[in-house]
C-alpha cells in the first residue's frame, strides 16, 4: 500500500524528522485535484465505524472492493503532542497506485534537508523560526457527498 499522508507535521513525527532508519527522504508530492478527489470517493475506513456503516458484514465488503483506505490519526505540533483534533491518511492499494503514479502526480520536490534543518532550529529552541519553515497548509473543502463518507 502507498500512503499519501498530507499533513506535514504528522508526516516529520512518523520520521522523526527524516532520520528514522528508511525515512530519510521525505518528499513533497503534488496531484491533482481530480485524483485526490477519485482517491476518497473510492474509500472506505480503515475501521469500522456503526455510524457509517449498516454492518460489520457491509465495512468488510467495501474493504476488501475498494482500492483506497482512510484513517484518522491525531495531528501533531512542533514538539509532537497530540492535538484535539486528527489529520487524514490515504492508503493506495490495485488501481489507485496505477493512477496516482501515472495520471495524478504533477511534481516531486525533495523536501529532506527542509525537515532537518527545521529539527535543528527546533533543537536550538528557535520556536518562531522553525514555524516559518513549515510549508503552508489549508482545510481542504470538499464536496459533501465526498466528506460524509469519510467523515
Amino acid at each position: 500500500m502507498t500512503w499519501i499522508k498530507p499533513s506535514f507535521l504528522w508526516m516529520m513525527y512518523r520520521s522523526g524528522w527524516a532520520t528514522k532508519e528508511n525515512q530519510e527522504h521525505i518528499l513533497a508530492i503534488k496531484i491533482k485535484r481530480a485524483g485526490f478527489e477519485w482517491a476518497l470517493a473510492n474509500a472506505c475506513l480503515s475501521h469500522f465505524d456503526s455510524k457509517l456503516y449498516s454492518s460489520y458484514e457491509e465495512w468488510k465488503n467495501l474493504l476488501s472492493r475498494l482500492p483506497v483506505r482512510v484513517q484518522w490519526d491525531p495531528e501533531r505540533d512542533l514538539k509532537f503532542n497530540s492535538l484535539n483534533y486528527r489529520t487524514i491518511q490515504i492508503g493506495l492499494s490495485g488501481i489507485a497506485v496505477d493512477l496516482y503514479i501515472t495520471n495524478w502526480i504533477t511534481e516531486i520536490t525533495d523536501i529532506s534537508d527542509l525537515c532537518i534543518k527545521t529539527k535543528q532550529v527546533l533543537i536550538d529552541g528557535k520556536i518562531s523560526q522553525a514555524m516559518d519553515m513549515l510549508p503552508k497548509e489549508e482545510t481542504y473543502p470538499l464536496p459533501d457527498t465526498i466528506a460524509d463518507k469519510i467523515r
